[in-house]
């Protein structure tokens, strides 16, 4: 059984999507432990209410990102864990963090990556006229989002759309890529060729929701 421990900062929607994916499908895996970095994260309520421990390291209760990072890593490794997934965890981690978790740490980000890096993903693509947008993910690296792609979801941009209207439909693609993702580390899936990462029965690394 692997141990996965998901980082939150908020609502956790991703989270809720794992979980309940680990559960319906029957993975080889256990959710054993939710963790955010603000103490109102919504996300927390769904882990107590599903019977998973859950901790709280405010990041405002620590004078430097490496204090932070360093008690962050001091209470997951608490519990073991095989993968550590970021499921919305608004922190950007110090090296010797992602070093410490290096090729089990995955993050899902809202856009194409290499596209749109950081913040404002939606309204940037949009300031582009992209005709397509969607959700990225990957393992972490030092690197701000980037560290090799394991799935890319893709959705149009209808006319019309705002920043509001495209991160709903990206959000639709994040809850089938981020648990398919997941499973796929649970069962060994995934191979590494250099700094990129196949499926290892050649499945496919992308979902077309066109």
């Amino acid at each position: 059984m692997k141990r996965l421990v998901i980082l939150i900062s908020g609502r956790g929607s991703n989270m809720e999507a794992i979980v309940k994916a680990c559960a319906a499908e029957g993975w080889p895996a256990e959710v054993v432990a939710v963790i955010s970095n603000r103490p109102a994260a919504g996300g927390l309520q769904f882990a107590a209410e599903r019977g998973i421990a859950s901790a709280v390291v405010d990041h405002k209760a620590y004078a430097s990102r490496e204090d932070f990072d360093a008690e962050l890593a001091r209470v997951i490794d608490g519990f073991a864990p095989d993968l550590v997934v970021l499921a919305g965890f608004m922190r950007i981690l110090t090296s010797g963090f992602t070093a410490r978790y290096a090729r089990r740490m995955l993050n899902i980000h809202p856009s194409l990556l290499p596209s749109f890096t950081g913040l404002h993903t939606h309204e940037r693509a949009l300031e582009m006229g992209c005709k397509i947008a969607g959700a990225t993910v990957h393992f972490v690296t030092a690197e701000l989002d980037h560290g090799a792609i394991v799935m890319q979801g893709v959705v149009p941009v209808a006319p019309g759309d705002d920043a509001k209207t495209l991160s709903a439909r990206v959000l639709t693609v994040e809850h089938r890529i981020y648990p398919q993702s997941v499973r796929w580390f649970v069962d060994g899936a995934l191979v590494w060729d250099g700094e990129r990462v196949t499926h290892r029965d050649g499945a496919a690394q992308q979902l077309l929701l066109l």
